[in-house]
């Protein structure tokens, strides 16, 4: 069974070596293997991973079964008012599809409602196939937007939301 645990500051190593496993085979189909790990060193190194934890506020919970970590969310609480953002969503390549990423997804939209949120706010690169896997949980395309992440790289996105209502 998937247990869901809250992390702390003493698993941004883990959190860091699943991001690097789940990471690079998400982005590398469709985006340039010099601009993944631009993105990944400015979203998972160990300074980057406490800034958010820290200092954004982000919680992280990590599923995991019979003591093998599968994958995490990262997330923040009133991102906007009323709103919380899903910030990182990965699982490890050989346990997607087994509903992993569902299950933590659900345990972020119960911890939001719980505490009163409204919706769950989201970005995902608009050639991720995740994209259908968030449509299937029920959350809509609202915004297309192409952020500027810094060395002439851009984040090809769309902004899907949720009620949590």
């Amino acid at each position: 069974m998937i247990q869901i645990r809250t992390a702390t500051v003493e698993d941004i190593p883990l959190i860091n070596r699943l991001g690097e496993q789940a990471f690079y085979p998400t982005y590398l189909p469709f985006i340039s293997a010099e601009q993944v790990a631009y993105m990944f060193h400015k979203m998972y190194d160990a300074d980057a991973l406490l800034q958010q934890m820290k200092e954004r506020g982000d919680l992280f919970f990590i599923a995991s079964e019979n003591g093998l970590d599968l994958g995490f969310a990262a997330f923040q609480l009133n991102h906007h008012q009323g709103e919380t953002k899903l910030h990182k969503l990965y699982v490890l390549p050989q346990f997607q599809s087994q509903s992993v990423g569902k299950i933590l997804l659900q345990a972020v939209e119960a911890y939001a409602r719980q505490l009163g949120q409204e919706s769950l706010l989201l970005n995902v690169n608009r050639y991720n196939k995740a994209v259908g896997f968030y449509n299937h949980l029920g959350y809509n395309v609202f915004k297309e937007e192409d952020i500027d992440i810094g060395q002439g790289y851009f984040m090809n996105d769309y902004e899907m939301k949720k009620s949590l209502k």
